[in-house]
Parts: structure tokens; C-alpha cells; sequence
């Protein structure tokens, strides 16, 4: 059964919940570490299917020492993969930095464009990219709408979207702009820390009584556990089957071998069996 809030419920639910983490978070902010709005943009392609933490652990000493498109093409392709190989998907995406530094360069004297089209024609740079440089380096009213985003307005009743943009236009038509762009943030947040994918910490959730999914999630998250249990204590049986019939064989081939020396005699070996061949008749 879907959460979605009904009708016009939805908009007055929507304003109670973001004035909840409102006050929860007052000073969310971007995780990404960067000092430039170049520097988010080549952060926010570079942690596509990546952690935050792991682009930051790679990025913030090269931002630190004064990262700038220029950095780039004085690498090369092939000099900033050397860099960021340890993210994901690195080869395409110091292809993409790369040529967007190009373009950056050539076309917009280095700075980072504040339209959506202008963004969006960049390599490597989607809708939900754009939409974060958008809200966090122009204050634009975005909703970017990641993995996190998507799971936490979907379990508190705000969209049931079958894919991400949907989901982003279906929001912006719902929330009052006066909270964005930090909703963004807040989701995120919200999502990262506390209604996580596989473990939901529904109990500790300052959320709890305002959403249409608590109780549900907090029976999918111990069904989950306890299936989880019993595979571990099946494959630990399986483990104790087959170590238990290891021992056994080892067992019995020590028996044997102590009972033949006992005898004086050794284990019998299976000789070879010679082909005999009938010597050829010359006549």
C-alpha cells in the first residue's frame, strides 16, 4: 500500500515536515568539500555512484593547493585519472572534467554557467547535477533529487514517482518555495543518517509521528534482520555439517592406519596391472 498523503492534506504535511527538519537542521550544508564554484561542479560529476567522503578524501588537497580548469588541462586526461582513480567510474569522468574545463575556458572564461541549458550541455553534467550547482552556488529554488531524496519523500507520503524527475516535478509542485533550495539538503541528510535504505533508524526518527510509513518500515527492517539471522545460522550449520564430515573421514582414516601399524603390517596398495601382449609372429 502506497504512503502518499491525499489531496490537499499532502501541502499542509509537507510544510509540518520540512518545519520539522527545519529545526532539526538548521545549518545543513553540502557535504562536499570545495572552495570554488568550478570545484563543486568537477566534485558533483565525480561522486556519481561514488560516497561523498571518498570524492572529498581525493579532492580537498588538489582544491586546497588551488584546483582551477587550468589544473586540469595541464594534466590531461590521462594525468587527472592518474589522480582519481580510486573513484568510481574514473576513466569516463576525467574524460568528462577534462573537456567540460575545455569548454569552461573557452567558452565562458573559465566560470561556471548559472543557466540550467548552459549547464546541462556540459559532459557529464545531468538535471540532478545542474540542479545542485543551481541551488547551492546561485540559491536557485531546486530540488535535486538523488537516491536519498527520492526514498525519504516517498516514505513520508510526498510522491510516489516511479522515476527521479518525476519525482523532482512532482515535489517543486508541492513544496513552497521558501524552503528550497535547503530542502534539498534536509532529504539528504535526513536519508543518509537516520531513514537509511536496509536499516531505517525508525525508533530514534524525530519524524516518526508524522510519517505514513514508520510502523511498516520498522516491520520491513526486523523481517529484513531476521531473515538476515537465519541465513547466517543456515549457512553456519552448513559450515558445521560439512567440517563435522571432514572430521569423521579424518577420524577413520587415522583408525585405519593405527590398527594396520598395530598389525605390523602397512594399508594394502593397489598394484598396477600389467598389459601383457603376445610376442608377433614372423613367419
Amino acid at each position: 500500500m502506497s504512503p502518499l498523503i491525499s489531496g490537499k492534506r499532502r501541502t499542509a504535511h509537507a510544510a509540518a515536515l520540512l518545519d520539522r527538519l527545519q529545526e532539526l537542521l538548521p545549518n545543513a550544508r553540502c557535504e562536499l568539500f570545495y572552495q570554488t564554484p568550478y570545484q563543486l561542479l568537477v566534485s558533483v560529476v565525480l561522486s556519481a555512484q561514488t560516497t561523498d567522503k571518498m570524492v572529498n578524501k581525493v579532492m580537498q588537497p588538489l582544491y586546497e593547493a588551488g584546483f582551477k580548469p587550468e589544473t586540469v588541462l595541464a594534466l590531461g586526461a590521462e594525468g587527472f585519472l592518474e589522480r582519481i582513480r580510486s573513484i568510481g567510474l574514473a576513466p569516463t569522468k576525467a574524460k568528462n572534467v577534462y573537456r567540460l574545463s575545455q569548454i569552461l575556458l573557452e567558452s565562458k572564461a573559465g566560470e561556471v554557467p548559472a543557466s540550467r541549458e548552459e549547464l546541462e550541455a556540459l559532459p557529464g553534467v545531468g538535471r540532478k547535477t545542474a540542479n545542485v550547482i543551481l541551488g547551492e552556488i546561485f540559491r536557485a529554488p531546486t530540488l535535486a533529487v538523488d537516491t536519498h531524496v527520492f526514498r525519504v519523500t516517498r516514505r513520508l507520503g510526498l510522491q510516489d514517482e516511479a522515476t527521479p524527475e518525476k519525482a523532482e516535478l512532482a515535489l517543486l509542485d508541492l513544496i513552497d518555495p521558501s524552503y528550497l533550495p535547503r530542502a534539498h539538503h534536509w532529504f539528504i541528510l535526513h536519508g543518509r543518517y537516520t531513514c537509511k535504505a536496509l536499516r531505517p533508524a525508525c525508533s530514534n526518527c524525530a519524524l516518526r509521528d508524522l510519517c505514513p510509513s514508520a510502523e511498516t518500515t520498522i516491520e520491513e527492517a526486523r523481517a529484513a534482520g531476521q531473515a538476515a539471522k537465519s541465513e547466517k545460522h543456515s549457512r553456519g550449520d552448513r559450515g558445521n555439517q560439512t567440517s563435522n564430515k571432514r572430521a569423521a573421514k579424518a577420524s577413520t582414516k587415522a583408525t585405519q592406519t593405527s590398527a594396520s601399524r598395530h598389525q605390523g603390517t602397512r594399508p594394502a596398495r593397489k598394484r598396477p596391472t600389467r598389459k601383457t601382449t603376445s610376442p608377433t609372429r614372423i613367419d
